[in-house]
């Protein structure tokens, strides 16, 4: 069974930095592209990031560049999601995914698997 956990999230002040994790289970890792994704209330769910186990390529969405980053510790299936120079616009409920890719991740893709998201709230 695939399962991918999400942890990290909280309550921060504008400026702050937080870091997501994502632990992926029952599935070979390196086949498999991690995405980043948020749902705001009242928003439809938009990518933030991916990672790809392939290639260790990046992805962000502009309005992130420069603040979030992503990485990967393999020996651990687990991804990371670096938050910095929060915003209160980037509070949502954020969700790992898995995209059985081989090669560059994309956001656009139909992630197969998804974690159950962990809220991050970002008070001005």
């Amino acid at each position: 069974e695939v399962q991918l956990v999400e942890s990290g999230g909280g309550l921060v002040q504008a400026g702050g930095s937080l870091r997501l994790s994502c632990v992926a289970s029952g599935l070979t890792f390196a086949y498999y592209g991690i995405g980043w994704f948020r749902q705001a209330p009242g928003k439809e769910r938009e990518g933030v990031a991916c990672f790809s186990s392939t290639d260790g390529s990046t992805y962000y969405t502009d309005s992130v560049k420069g603040r979030f980053t992503v990485s990967s510790d393999n020996a651990k299936n687990t991804v990371y999601l670096q938050m910095n120079s929060l915003k209160p616009e980037d509070t949502a409920v954020y969700y790992c995914s898995a995209d059985f890719r081989l090669g560059p991740c994309t956001l656009l893709a139909k992630y197969d698997y998804w974690g159950q998201g962990t809220q991050v709230t970002v008070s001005s």
